[in-house]
């Protein structure tokens, strides 16, 4: 008896992890209809991957709009982190995927939040270039004036990338 409840458990646990890992197939292939089967069986809208990832972090990370979307329109939570502590703003910002700050900002997410190195959306934008995003996340209430933990502000990122507009920019 002992060994049919052991095989059950094992056969449950895969189970459950071989769904986890299709929602998140969903979320990477913006495949929304896929996406509302995983929620309507119970699927967790904010399961996380080994990497700490939610299925909106991948959407985003993905430029998947339709899935961002969906997945926050059905209570994805915008902050959630990943196991560095990014969010999927910080992935948007990152990656340059303007729409997918604007959604995302739509759905609360905060421009403040501090990943594990105590970075923050606008330090993402001002190392990679992003300066419609910068300027967008400033409009919005980021600060300027937070630093990591390495004692740097998004200002130091954009002096340190020699990019003149972002520079401009973070001195007003």
């Amino acid at each position: 008896m002992k060994k049919k409840i052991l095989f059950v458990l094992v056969l449950l646990t895969v189970s459950c992890t071989v769904f986890a890992q299709d929602i998140f197939e969903a979320a990477r292939t913006n495949d929304t209809v896929k996406l509302a089967k995983f929620l309507k069986a119970g699927s967790q809208i904010d399961t996380t991957d080994q990497r700490g990832s939610t299925p909106l972090i991948i959407a985003v990370y993905n430029e998947n709009e339709e899935a961002a979307k969906f997945l926050l329109q059905n209570g994805a939570y915008p902050d959630a982190k990943d196991k560095s502590g990014n969010t999927a703003l910080m992935g948007a910002c990152f990656k340059g995927y303007f729409k997918l700050v604007e959604l995302l900002y739509q759905y609360h997410a905060e421009v403040n939040t501090l990943n594990l190195n105590q970075a923050t959306a606008l330090v993402f934008a001002a190392t990679f270039g992003q300066l419609k995003i910068a300027a967008y996340l400033l409009e919005k209430g980021a600060d300027c004036n937070l630093k990591d933990n390495r004692g740097k502000s998004a200002l130091d990122y954009a002096i340190n990338q020699e990019y003149q507009p972002m520079i401009d920019l973070l001195k007003k």
